[in-house]
């Protein structure tokens, strides 16, 4: 199928440069399809410039899939384009008209070395989880976004002194699970984060039925869960990454001066080891969205 897209959209050239189809929404309203509605809050630093990691897969999808992009309105935006914000970027009560979406992806953001409760648009974050839990069909929560939900399930974080940063091998731990049955035994997925969150308290929130446990990693520990409801899956890493999101993150790390290079990474001869995880993952979420909106259809 494709993406549903504006013509006016700035990345437009890497989506046809990647073969994914698109179509502008005009076309996609004379189809006799219904879209996926896909909503996107993307709390990353310089945003723009973001997006298309999550197009990228996105597009791979068999699915017709309406991006939309959700903005917070008590997040300040900083280092945005704020005229590209503006036109594109809906407040969430916005996004759910005039219908529900039919999953909502919150991406990481730069704050989880602070107390939830400090982040300024914890709040507003807090309502949106707990009306996304019951109108969306999933949530996908990345980096930070799974921090925080795990967090909303009684899972305290560990702030860790230096940054755990490079690419690090995962172990899928439930075999023919709806959302990882698919994946390999073994794979590989970036890191890029400055907390993380104890075996023994993912465990024990595995046993009181609050989480179920479905990717473990010997350095990074339980990376990929979700809650017992099915409704919220959290995944610590980054899969939307590709190489060049890296070297740019290592490149800004290093005129700071204070974080190692990336492990498992050659800076020199980029390789992207976690292309199959990233595009199994996205595909397989959001034909289990689609298979919970067909249902309750």
């Amino acid at each position: 199928m494709a993406l549903i897209l504006p013509r006016s959209y700035h990345k437009i050239a890497a989506v046809e440069r990647n073969h994914i189809s698109w179509i502008e929404p005009e076309l996609a309203k004379r189809q006799d399809i219904r879209p996926l509605r896909i909503g996107i809050l993307n709390i990353m630093p310089l945003g723009k410039q973001y997006e298309f990691n999550l197009l990228h897969p996105l597009g791979l999808s068999p699915l017709q899939i309406e991006p939309i992009w959700i903005r917070l309105n008590s997040h300040t935006y900083k280092t945005w384009d704020i005229s590209h914000l503006d036109s594109l970027y809906v407040s969430w009560d916005e996004a759910m008209r005039p219908d529900p979406l039919d999953g909502l992806i919150i991406t990481g953001a730069p704050v989880e070395h602070m107390p939830y409760e400090e982040v300024h648009y914890w709040p507003e974050f807090v309502e949106l989880i707990k009306e996304a839990r019951i109108s969306c069909a999933s949530t996908l929560g990345l980096c930070w976004a799974g921090f925080a939900l795990a967090y909303l399930e009684g899972v305290h974080k560990e702030v860790f002194k230096e940054k755990l940063f490079g690419v690090f091998p995962l172990r899928s731990l439930v075999p023919g699970h709806p959302l990882m049955g698919t994946q390999d035994d073994i794979f590989d997925c970036p890191q890029s984060r400055y907390a993380g969150l104890p075996d023994s308290a993912m465990e024990d929130a595995q046993r009181q039925g609050r989480l179920r446990l479905l990717a473990h990693g010997e350095k990074v520990g339980y990376t990929i869960f979700e809650t017992t409801d099915q409704r919220q899956l959290m995944h610590l890493g980054h899969p939307e990454y590709n190489s060049g999101r890296i070297l740019s993150e290592m490149e800004r790390d290093r005129a700071r001066g204070d974080v190692p290079l990336p492990e498992n990474f050659d800076q020199h001869s980029p390789l992207t080891s976690w292309r199959s995880h990233r595009n199994l993952l996205f595909q397989q979420w959001l034909w289990f969205c689609y298979q919970r909106v067909s249902l309750i259809s």
